[in-house]
């Protein structure tokens, strides 16, 4: 058994609730590895005595799991009415600059992911941006651009 396959079969079997579900045993591996790969949809058909096809039905019904690896960094930008009003898509878009893309999504390196939030419950610090889960608010395109650049710095690969 690989190491992925151990880390699913353990997020699976760890459960802690009484009531096992499929959708519990897909949250359980997004949980531990971050995404649901191919191998994980295959283990809780077979765990759940169900088909392939019924476990994909549920996992692509949630627009929150991930079928790829997650990237090593994210960055949000609220575009919630406070941020939006004050000039979040500006920054948005110095944010896409920096990190090299032309759109929200995963940048081919998979180095970063740049998405749109539409709250980030900071609306007294509009416009505020999430760099892995950390929040800065009153941000500018420039120390939007900034924050990118240092956050991709910080592993040491550049952007």
């Amino acid at each position: 058994m690989s190491g992925l396959e151990q880390r699913i079969h353990a997020a699976v079997h760890g459960q802690a609730q009484p009531t096992v579900t499929v959708l519990s045993s897909l949250l359980a591996v997004e949980d531990e590895l971050g995404y649901l790969p191919k191998e994980a949809v295959e283990f809780v058909a077979n765990f759940s005595d169900t088909t392939v096809n019924d476990v994909w039905a549920v996992a692509s019904f949630y627009p929150n799991f991930r079928f790829v690896p997650p990237t090593e960094h994210v960055v949000e930008v609220c575009w919630g009415a406070s941020c939006h009003v004050v000039g979040a898509m500006a920054a948005f878009r110095s944010v896409l600059e920096a990190a090299g893309m032309e759109a929200e999504g995963d940048r081919p390196d998979n180095r970063v992911a740049v998405k749109l939030n539409t709250c980030l419950g900071a609306c007294s610090q509009a416009p505020v941006m999430s760099m892995d889960h950390h929040l800065a608010g009153r941000i500018t395109p420039e120390s939007a651009a900034k924050n990118v650049a240092r956050l991709l710095e910080q592993d040491g690969h550049g952007a």
